[in-house]
């Protein structure tokens, strides 16, 4: 069994609805009290009240909006975080935005709204939260980056892609500085995940996306969300600068044929030598 994490402090950056939502869902379950953040007041505050139906007590939910990009909105996430939650024992720095451009085609505006977001917004969330992480003594930090951009590539998702290999350069280096004060940083990469997108785009755009899975299915929030939880127990206490590929072993196959079943093979116990 794994020491509980009931009533620890959690700020989940973005966590108002897909993986963010997800992750403090987990948390909240497991009776952590969760501070999530968002741009839009209406959709944070019915995260909320949703997730904090779900919560185990003493687990807990509210919301602040703010945006990641600015450093007074870190800040004023970071206070009110001491204020309602007594600090911050983990920060799942989670909140970034997904564009699909065509280097060709894409934009100033939209390659400095994707920087700011993801990896600016991610650099200035930890340094806003540092201090209560520090009075801790056991401060955890988990990045959501992806494993697009650190390990795997697609046509339109190059911005996406780099501020997402941007967090885990900052990750490791910023892990090396924070030892010292016992703060551990590490990030979950997730593949293909089931959230209000996919869900929304139907079956078959589903099962598309599956298909190139070893596991045949996409994953969930909870997935995500179970990694992040683990990232931030005592057990884990010895692990930072690491990445946990939560994928269902997309990246593995060379081809998608490589976990096609020969029509020879579908008899039940059937194996090659």
């Amino acid at each position: 069994m794994f020491t509980s994490i009931a009533g620890r402090a959690v700020v989940v950056t973005g966590g108002t609805r897909g993986i963010g939502k997800g992750i403090a869902s987990v948390f909240a379950r497991n009776g952590a009290r969760v501070l999530i953040t968002g741009r839009d007041s209406d959709v944070a505050r019915a995260a909320a009240e949703e997730l904090d139906g779900l919560a185990q007590r003493p687990g807990e939910v509210s919301f602040i909006r703010a945006d990641v990009s600015s450093r007074e909105d870190c800040r004023r996430i970071a206070a009110n975080a001491e204020e309602r939650l007594g600090g911050i024992d983990v920060l799942c720095a989670n909140a970034g935005v997904f564009p699909h451009s065509l280097l060709a085609d894409m934009t100033e505006e939209v390659l400095d709204q994707t920087l700011s977001i993801n990896l600016k917004g991610t650099v200035l969330s930890v340094q806003a939260c540092l201090p209560a992480l520090v009075r801790s003594g056991r401060g955890r930090v988990i990045l959501t980056s992806s494993i697009t951009g650190p390990i795997t590539g697609f046509p339109g998702w190059t911005l996406y892609g780099a501020s997402k290999a941007g967090q885990l350069g900052f990750m490791r280096t910023a892990a090396i500085e924070l030892a010292p004060n016992r703060i551990t940083v590490n990030a979950v990469l997730p593949g293909n995940i089931m959230t209000e997108d996919p869900a929304e785009a139907g079956d078959d755009r589903a099962a598309k996306m599956a298909a190139g899975i070893p596991l045949r299915r996409l994953g969930s929030v909870d997935d995500i969300g179970y990694a992040a939880l683990f990232l931030a127990t005592e057990e884990a206490g010895y692990i930072t600068g690491q990445t946990l590929v939560i994928d269902g072993g997309q990246v593995l196959p060379e081809f998608v044929e490589a976990i096609a079943v020969p029509e020879d093979d579908t008899e039940a116990g059937a194996v090659r030598p």
